[in-house]
């Protein structure tokens, strides 16, 4: 499950469609569709033609856009090591075979990672959503300049939840800790326990 929320957030993160055009307004008849991502704009037409532009510049980019960049890249890396990690916790590898309890603790280790992984990729997707959202409802932004949530970002939202999910159950997996005193075992009381002899 991890993994396949890490799969998801690597496509959400290459994906153009992090924000997409609104046609709110009434008056307005356009024959393309605009989108916007992390790393490019693309311009669909009606013929199905598209045309991406990658920002040439990194400092002309707003510094909101550049923080979700490098929240996505993170929560990309740090899955990576997740994966490794918990592939090397999982029973049927064979590294650290003979210590059962190191090798679910490296499965629990490496479910923290996810978590913190998937928490990366949700404070961006929701950062870069409040943004679209705020800037949709402001009546000083021009109509034909609005843009709506895109696909991406519906994408990175269930990736970012997959992945939080799958680091949680890899963490409901530490072993109990062991007592070190032994189970004390009941014994039948007999006859002259009671104090009464009978004859």
């Amino acid at each position: 499950m991890a993994f396949l929320g890490w799969i998801g957030t690597i496509i959400s993160t290459a994906m153009p469609q992090w924000k997409m055009a609104s046609y709110a307004g009434d008056n307005i008849v356009t024959a393309q569709a605009l989108y916007e991502g992390l790393w490019m704009s693309c311009a669909m037409q009606s013929t199905g033609q598209i045309q991406c532009k990658v920002y040439d510049s990194l400092l002309k980019l707003e510094s909101s856009l550049q923080a979700t960049r490098a929240l996505m890249v993170a929560s990309i890396l740090l899955g990576l090591v997740g994966v490794f990690v918990a592939v090397t916790g999982m029973k049927c590898m064979k590294c650290m075979e003979d210590d059962q309890v190191k090798k679910m603790r490296m499965a629990v280790f490496g479910g923290v990672i996810f978590i913190i992984s998937g928490l990366a990729a949700l404070v961006a997707t929701s950062w870069y959503g409040n943004r679209v959202a705020r800037a949709f409802y402001d009546p000083l932004t021009p109509v034909n300049t609005r843009f709506e949530f895109g696909s991406a970002l519906f994408i990175g939202w269930a990736a970012a939840s997959l992945v939080i999910l799958g680091g949680s159950f890899l963490c409901c997996s530490c072993p109990r800790r062991e007592t070190s005193y032994p189970p004390t075992r009941g014994y039948p009381k007999n006859a002259s326990s009671t104090g009464k002899d009978y004859v």
